[in-house]
């Protein structure tokens, strides 16, 4: 898991693919069986959410570091609070060392960002612009969510 927030009527997952199975398996799988105990225990039948998840391959390192950024800056983005920090259901405090997760690569973060301070101006410089490359914005849009 590289990055992740789960937002009251979406959630974003940006996986990594190690190995042959399709990283679009991991929604797949855990929201299938989430499904499945939901209507167990509600007496409940069908599909839970309103649309099929979309999974899309990221094509360079650009784009996956834009992701990530728009992934953390959703909920501030979206008015649900100030700052990403105040939102807990993402792992924002993983990448800038304020929580432990193991659901987090913390190699990778600090590949790209050297320290906790270059990614958190990363993330305010977005939320002060709002500007995003073109490649990022057009993926959004094939996902149906800019």
């Amino acid at each position: 898991m590289i990055a992740y927030c789960l937002m009251p009527n979406h959630y974003h997952f940006l996986v990594r693919q190690n190995s042959e199975t399709r990283a679009g398996l991991l929604p797949q799988r855990a929201f299938n069986s989430y499904t499945k105990a939901y209507n167990v225990r509600y007496e409940h039948s069908g599909t839970l959410f309103e649309r099929r998840y979309q999974a899309k391959a990221v094509q360079s390192y650009s784009h996956l570091l834009h992701l990530c950024r728009y992934i953390h800056a959703n909920p501030v983005k979206d008015g649900l609070v100030t700052a990403p920090e105040d939102w807990p259901y993402s792992n924002y405090m993983e990448w800038i060392g304020k929580r432990e997760s193991s659901l987090f690569e913390r190699e990778f973060v600090l590949k790209h960002f050297p320290t906790s301070q270059t990614y958190i101006a990363f993330v305010e410089d977005y939320l002060q612009s709002r500007e995003l490359p073109s490649s990022v914005k057009e993926h959004l849009a094939q996902m149906g969510i800019a």
